[in-house]
């Protein structure tokens, strides 16, 4: 992954002004996994998630893409995301925790939404986990590695949680997101036109 000066990834500058899905972890878990997150890459302004739809372009008007996500939601159900295990991705360097249960049912999400306006086609396969650290040089990442691993194995609070509704978000600067719409899952949302 190549860094700008500022030790920001080119990547993620590129996605300013796109729109992502995601489901956000509630504490106590997400305060432990935002800590971790800081600890490991100071200035990182992170809020715990889990993507559903990866960054990507707006091909149509925000309400109709609202609408869209709604309808597609309409069937999926709440269901549960165990977390398992910090892993790293080799290619891009990324620490993150993988998951034990709810792969499935985010890999169902995606493929749901992944559709009409919202098609793209992403830069990696879609591989649902939680980001821990990013945008870190290849030296870094064992070291890093190790002590991700050993703070996620002394925390002893949840490591699941609920995924009841999905959060549309704009990333609107670099480093900073915006909530643009909450989507329950099984509930119909009025979306005006």
């Amino acid at each position: 992954m190549e860094l700008s000066r500022d030790g920001q990834s080119l990547a993620a500058e590129q996605t300013v002004g796109h729109f992502a899905l995601v489901a956000y972890i509630p504490d106590p878990l997400a305060r432990f996994l935002d800590d971790l997150r800081v600890e490991l890459t100071p200035g990182s302004k992170p809020r715990a998630h889990v993507t559903i739809l990866p960054p990507r372009p707006l091909y149509d008007a925000l309400n109709v893409t609202i609408q869209q996500m709604s309808d597609n939601l309409r069937q999926a159900t709440p269901f549960r995301v165990e977390l398992g295990q910090i892993e790293v991705f080799e290619a891009s360097h990324v620490i993150f925790l993988g998951l034990a249960n709810g792969s499935v049912d985010l890999r169902r999400l995606y493929n749901r939404l992944n559709r009409g306006c919202l098609q793209y086609t992403e830069t990696f396969p879609y591989h649902p986990h939680i980001t821990i650290a990013q945008n870190i040089r290849p030296e870094e990442v064992q070291g890093m590695t190790s002590t991700a691993r050993e703070k996620w194995q002394a925390y002893a609070g949840p490591r699941g949680f609920t995924v009841s509704s999905l959060s549309f978000v704009q990333h609107v600067a670099l480093s900073i997101w915006t909530d643009v719409a909450t989507l329950p899952l099984g509930v119909e949302v009025a979306v005006g036109r």
